[in-house]
């Protein structure tokens, strides 16, 4: 397993990470000034601190870009890496930023789909609904773009809806028992999340949160846990799953076919 570090390799925070003008803040994390410019535009970076018509930089700047220099060397899309820092405090020091990344990355669902009303339309086989497409945006699942095209933003989840659609249930049947799905599934990740703060994830969870130095062994640590709990947590919500829809497709048989019940 590879180390998560606290800063980029080879390039330690230094007490001179402030007031950096844009070229600077280019030279000390090995950008060129173009990228900067463009991952502050896509809201990568807090604005910088401006004197007069000049823009300076200090330490946070210089953390989020070294985070996104090594995301990208490892292979992860902006729009993971956008979502990783948007849940990050812009003055996060580089040990905050790798943590937030070791607990978010595993969770993230995979890359953003672009489509048009009139795709996702066809592919669920109805007609363009623009109150439909409402619906999507209210629960999360899509965004609006300014060119007017729609951003999926966890594309397995419309997979799984648009087979379920095939079988012959109205989409906004499924929106609003998805928008239900959403509520229990919230809950459940609330109960999970809880469980382990109080039985001393916390106290993991503020070392190297807490200390700018801490080795690269705390945040492996962290990502450890993170890695093994996600697998055992989606096999017991399944189990679970299974049990009670068995249980639930009994009783709706019941109801309607009285001689299905047992016994």
């Amino acid at each position: 397993m590879r180390a998560l570090s606290v800063s980029a390799p080879g390039v330690p925070e230094e007490e001179s990470d402030r007031d950096l003008t844009v070229d600077q803040l280019a030279a000390r994390v090995g950008m060129t000034v173009r990228n900067v410019r463009a991952y502050a535009a896509r809201g990568l970076l807090p604005p910088p601190r401006l004197v007069g018509r000049t823009g300076y930089y200090g330490r946070q700047h210089v953390a989020r870009l070294l985070l996104v220099r090594e995301m990208l060397a490892e292979g992860y899309p902006l729009t993971m890496i956008e979502r990783t820092l948007a849940h990050a405090p812009e003055s996060a020091s580089s040990a905050t930023l790798a943590l937030h990344r070791a607990l978010l990355a595993p969770w993230l669902p995979p890359e953003p789909e672009t489509t048009t009303t009139e795709e996702l339309a066809a592919r669920a086989g109805v007609a363009p609904d623009a109150a439909l497409i409402d619906e999507l945006v209210a629960l999360g699942l899509v965004e609006r773009l300014d060119d007017g095209r729609l951003r999926v933003l966890d594309p397995s989840l419309l997979t799984a809806g648009l087979q379920v659609v095939e079988l012959g249930v109205p989409p906004t049947a499924l929106i609003a028992a998805q928008a239900r799905v959403v509520e229990h599934v919230r809950a459940i990740a609330d109960v999970y999340v809880s469980m382990f703060l109080e039985t001393g994830w916390r106290s993991l969870l503020e070392g190297p949160a807490q200390q700018a130095g801490s080795p690269g062994e705390q945040l492996d640590a962290v990502r450890e846990v993170v890695l093994r709990l996600q697998p055992a947590a989606a096999q017991a919500l399944l189990a679970s799953f299974r049990t009670e829809m068995a249980a639930r497709v009994q009783a709706a048989l019941t109801e309607v076919l009285p001689g299905t019940a047992e016994g």
